[in-house]
């Protein structure tokens, strides 16, 4: 009896404890890591930085244009007909004055024919009745009469000249012609496009620019002018004219330019990006627009700044997470007061001074005050190619 008593309390002692065992390798050590684990900091993120510079920028105001010809117009004629001759063809380059098509003028030419042959005749029966008043043998009524038919047949000449001309299509000025849009022996309207015809040297550029910029715009100001045909190459002109008002609907002044156009580059219709250089260079705070983050309670970015020495489980996760000789440092948010864009630079009016280390890449996971670690190996490069804005 005693050796079973012996062995039951050995049997419940050894079953006890496995089961304390058990509750706390699957109770109460899952309880503790995890309470350690959420006590502990996160390791701070790592970010990209770059100081703020100073930088020297001409003022600049940007606008968004649209290519006009120096002088463009669709030839049209004047009388209508079939078309029996067409003298040039689609994008010719034509001088002032060159035979572009010719309409039907046969009835023209007959009635010509005619009107003169009675000039002819007005002619003879005028220098006859001057002939006999110089001898006094007829009335002062009689040549003047004779003299106004023959004026009157002078007139029907001219005009049937003139229909004649009318049917013979010129080019009023030196330039490029368009796509025809007839055939050879068409009938026209008068006022339908024939062809159009656009001088394109030198050539304007038409822009809306906002009224509190007026005082910064004169006539010869420099224009630098960049189209998505020629990706990465600056036109340059002047400031040609700016119209006497300003739209009421957007209040804009609209705004042309002149550029050179030799090599027949520019069209009318391109769109144009335009820079408006006014004003003299001055120095600027400039930052990478990756740096700025935009809101609707105003635009920010994050300073980087020192911050005070960790303890604990806090310091043991910062210090794992960091290099040992870096110092700890944790990021500011700055309200910021922005100036012009540059290609990929803004510049920062207010908000940050020169030298101060912004973060430029990682802001998404920032909160003030909050400590992150500099990572030079954070930077992304950007695409060789970059998506049109």
């Amino acid at each position: 009896m005693k050796r079973i008593i012996i062995f039951v309390l050995a049997l419940i002692f050894f079953i006890g404890l496995g089961g304390g065992l058990g509750y706390f390798q699957f109770v109460i050590k899952p309880q503790m890591i995890k309470s350690i684990i959420s006590q502990a900091a996160p390791p701070p993120p790592a970010v990209a930085v770059e100081a703020a510079k100073t930088e020297v920028w001409t003022p600049r105001l940007p606008a968004i244009g649209t290519f006009h010809a120096f002088q463009g117009i669709d030839i049209s004629p004047q009388v209508g007909g079939a078309i029996v001759a067409v003298r040039v063809e689609s994008g010719q380059d034509v001088e002032k004055g060159a035979h572009l098509f010719d309409i039907d003028n046969s009835v023209e030419q007959a009635d010509l024919k005619s009107n003169l042959a009675t000039l002819k005749n007005a002619d003879f029966a005028l220098d006859r009745q001057r002939q006999l008043s110089i001898s006094g043998n007829t009335a002062k009524a009689n040549f003047d009469a004779a003299e106004a038919t023959r004026d009157t047949a002078a007139a029907a000449v001219e005009r049937v000249r003139a229909t004649i001309a009318q049917k013979t299509l010129v080019a009023p000025f030196a330039g490029r012609l368009g796509i025809r849009k007839i055939d050879l022996g068409q009938y026209v309207s008068p006022g339908s496009s024939l062809i159009t015809l656009q001088q394109l040297d030198p050539i304007y550029v038409d822009f809306p620019v906002p009224e509190k910029s007026l005082d910064l715009l004169k006539p010869g100001e420099t224009l630098e002018v960049g189209v998505d045909a020629y990706p990465g190459e600056i036109f340059r002109g002047t400031v040609k004219t700016i119209d006497a008002r300003v739209a009421q609907e957007s209040r804009n002044v609209l705004v042309r330019g002149e550029l050179e156009n030799k090599k027949r580059r520019l069209l009318p219709g391109m769109f144009a990006n335009v820079n408006i250089v006014a004003g003299a260079p001055a120095q600027v705070v400039a930052l990478p627009r990756t740096a700025i983050t935009y809101s609707l309670y105003g635009d920010s970015v994050f300073v980087v700044i020192p911050a005070a020495p960790e303890t604990g489980a806090a310091q043991a996760a910062s210090v794992q997470a960091s290099p040992a000789n870096d110092a700890p440092v944790k990021v500011e948010r700055r309200f910021v007061r922005l100036g012009e864009s540059r290609e990929d630079r803004v510049a920062v009016l207010e908000g940050v001074r020169p030298g101060e280390l912004v973060v430029i890449e990682g802001q998404l996971k920032l909160q003030p005050n909050q400590r992150v670690r500099v990572d030079p190996n954070a930077h992304l490069e950007p695409p060789a190619k970059r998506p049109k804005e």
